[in-house]
């Protein structure tokens, strides 16, 4: 497996969400955690690349040398990581592995599922980049991550969203019956319902996942991050093209509802329990029901830092209160009633 270094702002084809390559990409900037664990020293700047052309799979070294210690810790669990990671040659087959075992049922067998995960993640450059983007983006901004190998194992917000990946990748081919199948199984084991034709970019982040609705044609950017009960819905009333698109680098907080076919604007940053019905502009901080804009976000992509008040004591400019029975928002020293 050969890695190339990815600049995260790259334009890809679909808006900035799927492109075919030629090989697995990389995020050097953001992997360099990786290179110190397994003795690695951090590519350089400029056209060093020995590193990528030697074959080696950092991310997956590191899941390697982590299961291996934790079989040495806990001996109960040994068995668990040999079957999971540790008898697999590579990342995509231990992730096939856990997929599998996690969604079959006595009519969808592991076996069944494990052809079928094999047969797509392994023929899959993007997905190939995608899981290991995923997962850095787990480990670097979910403080309760502690290791690579905890998403591969455990977190059912990584979890859904490979499984959707490869439903994603079976409905691109035509294969949509066995596409929406794998969603309804992915939607009750994991409790996370994505439409297998939704777009997802790279580099995403589902925090715990429980509850997150994505419909059929929400598209969502690089570097996302979306907390627990994020709904992207449509209206209930429009056909075709009905559900948001969320920008790079957006931040959006538990329980946020966005409805209909509208932008969020790159590094916007929506706070928890919003509702938003309206256009979102870029590196805005909405929040309300409706939501307002309330601020501006100073960091490029909140999201990567998971600073959901940005340094500007975020929810200290929110205060919902309830006048004649209706919610008002308070913002700074003015305070503005929200229409029903």
């Amino acid at each position: 497996m050969r890695l190339e270094r990815l600049s995260l702002n790259e334009e890809q084809d679909g808006g900035g969400v799927e492109s075919d390559t030629d090989s697995v990409q990389f995020p050097f900037e953001k992997v360099f955690p990786v290179y110190a664990m397994v003795g690695f020293s951090r590519p350089g700047s400029g056209s060093d690349l020995s590193v990528l052309n030697s074959g080696r799979d950092p991310i997956w070294e590191a899941v390697r040398e982590e299961a291996k210690l934790e079989a040495e810790k806990e001996p109960i669990l040994s068995s668990f990581l040999y079957a999971s990671i540790l008898t697999h040659d590579c990342l995509e087959k231990a992730l096939g592995f856990v997929l599998a075992n996690r969604l079959q049922n006595p009519t969808l067998l592991a076996t069944q599922l494990l052809d079928i995960f094999y047969d797509v993640i392994m023929n899959d450059k993007d997905i190939q980049r995608s899981v290991r983007l995923d997962l850095q983006a787990f480990k670097d901004r979910d403080p309760a991550c502690l290791s690579y190998s905890s998403p591969l194992l455990h977190l059912k917000g990584y979890h859904s969203l490979q499984s959707y990946r490869v439903a994603h990748a079976l409905w691109k081919k035509g294969r949509t019956v066995l596409a929406l199948a794998l969603q309804s199984r992915i939607s009750e084991v994991f409790g996370i319902d994505i439409h297998p034709a939704a777009r997802i970019g790279d580099g995403v982040l589902l925090d715990h996942g429980t509850g997150v609705v994505i419909g059929e044609t929400a598209v969502i950017g690089n570097r996302v991050s979306l907390m627990h009960g994020v709904t992207l819905g449509g209206t209930g009333k429009e056909i075709g093209d009905r559900h948001p698109k969320v920008g790079e680098g957006a931040l959006i907080g538990a329980c946020v509802t966005i409805l209909g076919n509208i932008n969020i604007g790159e590094g916007a940053m929506i706070a928890a329990c919003s509702l938003v019905l309206k256009e979102v502009p870029p590196h805005s901080m909405i929040a309300g029901t409706p939501a307002k804009v309330i601020g501006y976000v100073d960091e490029q992509d909140p999201s990567l830092t998971m600073n959901h008040d940005a340094g500007k004591d975020f929810f200290k400019h929110v205060a919902v209160t309830f006048r004649k029975g209706r919610p008002s928002v308070a913002s700074g020293k003015e305070t503005k009633e929200v229409s029903s």
